[in-house]
């Protein structure tokens, strides 16, 4: 990891490699540049597999595509009195809901991990676009209620 602690790879883990880059205050265009820097540079000495079909090919299925999965920690009390709502809402955008500590995991004081569901059939910046649009609608859905 670097100093900030907000870019870091885990090694064998999920996949080969799952490379994250993260902080505070959801300025996603500077978390996006540092990714996409990091890949690059990585993947300048160590090549990816990629497939014409299936995009980057990775140990789980789910991440076959850009591989890219982007989600933000929020609060959403009103959307999560019920989180069967919650899920609708966020299915409605092609986002997922998680707990903070991954899936399968409850929210933890309210917050939820919520990602874009998408990896294939969309570039990485289209992946992240879409989840950020979808967590826009829902903050504004949250303030309406």
């Amino acid at each position: 990891h670097n100093d900030n602690k907000t870019f870091l790879v885990w090694c064998n883990e999920e996949d080969h490699l799952r490379i994250i880059s993260m902080q505070m205050g959801g300025d996603l265009g500077c978390v996006y540049r540092r990714l996409v820097n990091a890949v690059n540079d990585i993947e300048k000495r160590i090549p990816f597999s990629h497939h014409d079909r299936l995009g980057f090919l990775t140990f789980c299925p789910t991440n076959l595509g850009t591989t890219v999965r982007a989600s933000v920690h929020i609060k959403v009390p009103k959307l999560a009195a019920n989180r069967a709502k919650l899920e609708e809402v966020a299915g409605r955008y092609n986002l997922q809901v998680r707990g903070t500590r991954g899936e399968h995991t409850e929210a933890e004081g309210g917050v939820y991990d919520i990602s874009n569901k998408r990896r294939m059939g969309l570039t990485e910046y289209q992946a992240v676009k879409e989840m950020h649009d979808g967590i826009a609608e829902l903050i504004k859905m949250e303030k309406e209620m």
